[in-house]
C-alpha cells in the first residue's frame, strides 16, 4: 500500500509539474528559437545580398540570428516573472518575423517560410491562442518595415535562395514535430495518472465510493449474465469515534491507514475495495460466500492484533456485514443493504465479529 500512497501524493506533484512546465518554457523555447533564428539567417543573408542591401540590414540579421536567441533566454531567465518574459518574448519573435518580410522585399519563398515557422515556434509552445495574438504584431513589423523600405517588391526566388531554405524548411519542422510529439506524450502519460489518481480515496489510497461502486456494478453484471459468484464485505472500525476522542484525528487517520494496508494485504489481486467515508470499507470479491467468509475472518484477526508504535496502548477492531450476490439483491443497492444487515447483527452482538447475510442464495434467472 506504500505504493499506493506514494501514487497519491503524486497528484499535487503533479499540479506543481504543470506550474514548473510554464516556467520551464523559456528553456524549451530556447532550443526552437537558436535552431530557426540560425538556420534562417542563410536564406535572408542570401536575399538581403541579391538585393544590394545596405549594411545596417546586414548588421540587423547578425543581432537577429545570433545575439537575440541568446538575450531573450537571458531576459526570461534574470526575470522574476520568466514566463510572462517569454511571452513577450514571443510576441517579439513574430514582429521581427513580419519585419524580415519587406525587409527581403518580399521575396516569396522566404517570406511565406519565415512567418509560417514563427507561427509554428507559437503553436508548439502549447500556450493557448499564442499564435493568433502573436498575428497584430506580425502585420506591424510588416508595416514598419514596408516604411522602411517603401513596399519595395522583388517576388522571384532564385534557386540559391530556394537551396538555402531547405534547412529551414526541413530541420526547423521536424525538430518542431518531434518537441510536439514529446509534449504531447507527457501530457498524455500526466493525464492517465491523474486519472488514475481522481479514483481513489485521498487518505487511504483505496478506491473512493463512486471508483468502487463502478467496480461492484461490473461484478454484479458478471452474476447477472453467467452466475458467476460474487460476494459483498462491508467493514466498520469498532467504536471509531472513542478513539478520535481519546486520541485525536491523526491516530484515528493512521488507524484507517494501517485498515487499509490490511485490506489490501488480504483480499487479493481480484477483489475490489474501496473508502465509502468515514470509517466504513467495502469490498467486492469475487467467488462465494465461504470464501469470503475466510478472508473476513483473518483480516479481523489482523486488526485485532494491530499494534501502533507511538500509540502502543491503543487496540481497535472491526465489525463485518456479508453478503453474497443473490435475487434478493439483484440491484447494488439491494445487495448493500443486504451487507449492511449483517454488519449491523455483528455490531449488535458485541462487534470484532462478522455476520452474513441470511437472505436464501439462488441462482440468477
Amino acid at each position: 500500500m506504500s505504493e499506493v500512497y506514494e501514487r497519491y501524493g503524486e497528484l499535487p506533484r503533479l499540479r506543481d509539474s504543470q506550474r514548473a512546465g510554464q516556467q520551464l518554457l523559456p528553456r524549451r523555447v530556447y532550443r526552437f528559437r537558436v535552431l530557426g533564428m540560425g538556420v534562417a539567417g542563410l536564406p535572408i543573408a542570401l536575399v538581403l545580398r541579391e538585393n544590394g542591401a545596405a549594411p545596417w540590414s546586414f548588421a540587423l540579421l547578425v543581432f537577429t540570428c545570433l545575439l537575440w536567441p541568446h538575450l531573450a533566454y537571458l531576459l526570461a531567465r534574470r526575470s522574476p516573472q520568466p514566463f510572462q518574459t517569454e511571452l513577450r518574448s514571443l510576441m517579439l519573435d513574430s514582429l521581427i518575423a513580419g519585419l524580415w518580410v519587406p525587409l527581403m522585399h518580399f521575396n516569396l519563398l522566404p517570406s511565406v517560410l519565415l512567418l509560417t515557422v514563427a507561427t509554428a515556434d507559437k503553436i508548439n509552445t502549447g500556450v493557448r491562442a499564442l499564435w493568433l495574438r502573436s498575428l497584430p504584431g506580425m502585420a506591424l513589423g510588416v508595416l514598419f518595415g514596408g516604411m522602411l523600405t517603401h513596399f519595395v517588391t522583388r517576388y522571384e526566388t532564385s534557386l540559391v535562395v530556394m537551396l538555402a531554405c531547405l534547412p529551414l524548411l526541413v530541420i526547423h519542422t521536424l525538430a518542431v514535430s518531434l518537441g510536439s510529439y514529446q509534449l504531447v506524450r507527457m501530457v498524455q502519460g500526466r493525464n492517465r495518472r491523474l486519472d488514475e489518481l481522481s479514483r481513489l480515496d485521498g487518505l487511504t489510497g483505496l478506491a473512493n465510493r463512486r471508483h468502487w461502486q463502478d467496480e461492484a456494478g461490473r461484478l454484479l453484471q458478471a452474476w447477472h449474465a453467467d452466475g458467476k459468484p460474487a460476494t459483498l464485505m462491508l467493514v466498520d472500525v469498532d467504536m471509531f469515534k472513542a478513539i478520535n476522542d481519546r486520541h485525536g484525528h491523526a491516530v484515528g487517520d493512521d488507524v484507517l491507514r494501517r485498515l487499509a494496508e490490511l485490506i489490501h494485504r488480504h483480499i487479493g489481486p481480484d477483489a475490489h475495495a474501496g473508502r465509502l467515508g468515514g470509517d466504513e470499507f467495502a469490498i467486492v470479491m469475487p467467488g462465494p460466500l465461504h470464501a469470503a467468509e475466510v478472508v473476513a475472518e483473518r483480516l479481523r484477526r489482523s486488526v485485532e492484533t494491530l499494534d501502533l508504535s507511538h500509540v502502543p496502548e491503543l487496540r481497535c477492531s472491526i465489525s463485518l456485514g456479508l453478503a453474497q450476490a443473490s435475487e434478493a439483491g439483484r440491484s447494488l443497492r439491494e445487495w448493500s443493504e443486504v451487507a449492511d444487515r449483517a454488519l449491523y447483527r455483528a455490531k449488535h452482538a458485541g462487534r470484532n465479529r462478522m455476520a452474513s447475510g441470511t437472505e436464501p442464495q439462488t441462482e440468477p434467472a
